[in-house]
């Protein structure tokens, strides 16, 4: 391939890893995870990433202990209050992937703020999964054909699409993988069927341009057959 890709969709794994083997918390770890996001998404904007995916906190995360999840909320307020007014200045537009519902009153509120302010901007798309599942999400997609009454003849890979949180994007082109994990972990299922994985070792809050360079280098050297044989 001689393109970067369109669509890059990351699952940010390894802050809680990266605090234990320092001898914090937990916690921090998360608050370093979130210290690097500016210096990351200016780096896909380096390679004219159009689309950039982030998988924030899935439909299972809630499982963890409640003080964590809840560290995790006011983290994301936090890191919206400090970065949003940067973000829409680069004209990046930021949209959510998830259910907004069984999410604390004033994280929804920090989401809202951010999709009306950024709305009008048409630089990168910079995607938040938050409270995201992908089985969740195709089974919430059903219900929604069958709620509208969408009959079985007019069901089409495209109409399916019309129905899921990333109805406006393209799948992605690349998934990286950061903590050393070798699974997907729920994310995109649908929309992950023809893309190009990249797994690291590194884990998230060490993640940088270095990183990013080699997973695109990765990306280049391998074609997409999309099952064709050429």
């Amino acid at each position: 391939m001689t393109d970067y890709p369109n669509h890059v969709a990351i699952i940010m794994d390894g802050n809680g890893r990266w605090a234990s083997i320092k001898g914090f918390a937990r916690t921090y770890g998360h608050n370093q995870g979130a210290n690097i996001l500016r210096d990351i998404i200016q780096n896909f904007l380096f390679y004219k990433v159009k689309f950039l995916t982030l998988y924030a906190f899935s439909t299972e995360n809630w499982s963890r202990p409640q003080k964590e999840t809840h560290f995790l909320m006011n983290l994301l307020i936090r890191s919206i209050d400090h970065e949003l007014a940067v973000l829409h200045k680069k004209n990046i537009r930021i949209i959510h992937l998830g259910k907004k519902q069984g999410l604390p009153n004033k994280v929804v509120n920090a989401i809202d703020k951010c999709i009306d302010l950024t709305k009008n901007n048409d630089g990168m798309i910079l995607s938040i999964a938050l409270n995201y599942g992908g089985r969740d999400e195709i089974l919430n997609a059903i219900k929604s054909i069958i709620n509208d009454n969408v009959k079985s003849d007019e069901l089409s890979k495209i109409k399916i699409e019309e129905y899921l949180y990333t109805a406006e994007l393209p799948d992605p082109d690349l998934i990286i993988r950061t903590g050393g994990e070798i699974r997907i972990s729920n994310f995109l299922l649908w929309q992950s069927a023809y893309s190009e994985y990249y797994f690291t070792d590194t884990l998230w809050p060490d993640f940088n341009k270095t990183n990013i360079k080699d997973a695109m280098e990765s990306y280049l050297s391998r074609k997409r057959r999309y099952g064709k044989t050429v």
